[in-house]
């Protein structure tokens, strides 16, 4: 088991390295470009977007709600600990390279979003449902329907949130905890004989059955009560980081033109040669576009849920997810950061979360523990929308009635990820998400042509076709 163990991770490993940064920035510089940087041009539109209401009923939820849920998923640890270690391996330029993929994903976006409307399947109960499998089968055909179950297992594992329920487990104990206030707890000590196992165990196990508790409230109430959390939670958690990082930054305001100096010049620092630049460039495009799930898919499941059928309207406001994450959230931890710890680069053997957690300490009178209240925050987040993406996988494949036995399993999972070391799972778990990203980014290409034929006819006045082609091509048999 050892060795498949390491296989898994290998494999994982690669996928996960230049193969899936390419396809990501590769394909999504392949849209921007052929959208005419619509990412750039139409960003009043898309706010403008979101007050704007709309009263078709296909859907369970409004375009504002699928959103802040695909915003919940994506806001997460990597916002912060992914951060950290980007900032540690390529330098305050790396996040000038984020911001450039951040412009990269919300131009996937849009094209997801188009398509999750334009494309808009339902599940064998003939509810609406969206996301890539309906996109493939509809959009590019029946005889694509093997690619788009491929799809759908992938995206049963890969939505899986065994990273943050591990890492969110190993930080609230870190942050709260000694080893020694652990082996000497009375409760811990009572638990752990019952069950036969550590006191460590037994504390990762409690905490994690917390964790699901919490989850399974929000998410066995269905994709109507996850849109209304996430709709709540999300202003609310990035409004409190961002008042957090502007206190550090008020308070070190003769500093900060100095950081961003660091972030401009760093970024195009020729001095170690074209070779380091490259680096940096792929440490803090790869670190954004893995942050944000442009092309992955799971986008264009939640969006394809939205009471909306006007494809580019959703579109807009799809696009808008991966400047909130990979622009807005990552710039205010790389700030913080780069103000409390600006020898972040000489730091050696310590983890991003760590990182993160001695910036916020320095900055803010217990700063450290009200980071990790917005990181509890943010983990949760994800395991509510996240949840809803693997569910409507398990449905396309198995049938509506399969969600509720998936829920189930997910928030189970939660308790056990929570507690095993996860080197193989984790590398499982990367694994499927890289696979889910490859046939959502070729259907995405493949189909640009029809997304941009949208567009068009949208932002000339035209009126915007309720068909899944508005185009006026078939899609292929």
């Amino acid at each position: 088991m050892d060795q498949i163990g390491k296989y898994i991770v290998a494999v994982a490993d690669f996928l996960c390295g230049y193969p899936l940064f390419f396809l990501l920035i590769g394909g999504g510089l392949y849209l921007f470009l052929a959208s005419g940087a619509v990412s750039l041009r139409r960003i009043p539109a898309a706010i403008a977007e979101l007050r704007t209401k709309n009263d078709a009923r296909n859907g369970q939820i409004s375009s504002a709600q699928a959103l802040a849920s695909v915003v919940a998923a994506t806001v997460g640890l990597g916002n912060i600990a992914g951060v950290a270690i980007a900032l540690v391996v390529g330098g305050p330029g790396a996040i000038f390279w984020m911001w450039v993929s951040a412009l990269v994903g919300m131009c996937t976006k849009f094209h997801e979003g188009v398509l999750a409307i334009m494309y808009k399947g339902k599940d064998d109960q003939g509810n609406p449902q969206g996301g890539p499998m309906h996109i493939i089968t509809r959009g590019l055909g029946p005889r694509w329907t093997p690619l788009a179950k491929f799809f759908a297992v992938a995206g049963i594992f890969g939505t899986l949130c065994i990273m943050n329920a591990n890492q969110l487990t190993e930080a609230f104990i870190s942050t709260f905890s000694t080893p020694e206030s652990v082996a000497a707890s009375p409760v811990l000590g009572a638990v752990g004989s019952f069950l036969g196992i550590e006191n460590l165990t037994a504390y990762k196990m409690l905490f994690g059955i917390a964790v699901a508790a919490v989850v399974a409230v929000v998410i066995l109430g269905g994709i109507k009560r996850i849109a209304n959390v996430a709709s709540v939670m999300v202003p609310f958690m990035v409004g409190v980081y961002f008042l957090m990082v502007l206190y550090i930054i008020l308070t070190r305001l003769g500093d900060v033109p100095a950081v961003f100096q660091r972030i401009f010049t760093e970024a195009f620092n020729l001095q170690a040669g074209f070779g380091a630049l490259a680096g940096i460039a792929i440490i803090g495009a790869r670190r954004a576009a893995l942050v944000n799930d442009a092309g992955i898919g799971t986008a264009s499941i939640m969006h394809g849920a939205s009471r909306n059928n006007r494809p580019v309207r959703e579109g807009l406001i799809a696009m808008l997810g991966p400047g909130i994450d990979s622009g807005l959230v990552c710039t205010l931890t790389a700030v913080a950061i780069l103000l409390c710890v600006p020898e972040v680069q000489d730091v050696e053997g310590v983890k991003g979360l760590e990182i993160a957690m001695t910036a916020f300490g320095r900055g803010i009178p217990g700063g450290a523990y009200l980071l990790m209240f917005i990181v509890i925050c943010f983990a949760l987040s994800s395991m509510f929308s996240y949840s809803f993406y693997g569910s409507t996988c398990a449905s396309y494949l198995f049938g509506s009635r399969s969600t509720r036995w998936y829920t189930y399993l997910f928030v189970i999972s939660l308790v056990v990820f929570a507690v095993v070391p996860l080197e193989a799972a984790v590398g499982l778990c990367d694994l499927f998400y890289a696979l889910m990203a490859f046939p959502t980014m070729f259907t995405i290409v493949m189909l640009s042509g029809r997304v941009r034929h949208a567009a068009r006819q949208y932002f000339s006045g035209a009126a915007e076709s309720d068909s899944p082609d508005p185009a006026g091509d078939k899609p292929t048999d």
